[in-house]
């Protein structure tokens, strides 16, 4: 995920201050869910409750982004742009839906049953995040063909 990141940045960086920043905040994301699932590599422990809550919040920062800034914008105003937001969006709604159960689930005390399945849960939200990041991709790359 990190190396695609770095793609898309090399690619339309620099080109729109809102997309930076959005790229930017995927990029935190990105290390801090690294830094989350290395923390819990084969020692059957749970990470440290403020580090999920940390990411959590980045999570949640980073959806709310995507959906109350981001994506209207770089949908444009044109008919391929809506087409393409209309078509994107029901994917992009459940990995939402997916991600805000990952929150509701660990982002406050976890329970020891909740806990078994951190792991697991980590590396779906993983492919979640993959998914989502390849959809949002197509956005920014239709607003950079788009404005140039």
């Amino acid at each position: 995920m990190l190396q695609q990141l770095e793609n898309v940045k090399n690619k339309w960086g620099g080109k729109h201050q809102v997309i930076d920043k959005w790229l930017l905040e995927r990029q935190a994301l990105l290390v801090s869910y690294c830094n989350l699932a290395g923390i819990n590599q084969n020692n059957g422990c749970l990470p440290d409750a403020d580090k999920i809550s940390q990411f959590c919040d980045a999570l949640m920062d980073y959806l709310s982004a995507g959906h109350f800034e981001v994506f209207d914008i770089i949908a444009g105003n044109d008919s391929a742009g809506e087409a393409l937001k209309e078509q994107l969006y029901p994917k992009l709604k459940e990995t939402t839906d997916a991600s805000l159960l990952f929150n509701d689930t660990f982002a406050d005390a976890v329970t020891a049953e909740q806990a078994s399945h951190f792991d697991a849960a980590l590396a779906q939200l993983g492919e979640t995040l993959e998914e989502r990041f390849a959809l949002e991709d197509e956005l920014i790359a239709h607003v950079h063909t788009h404005e140039a």
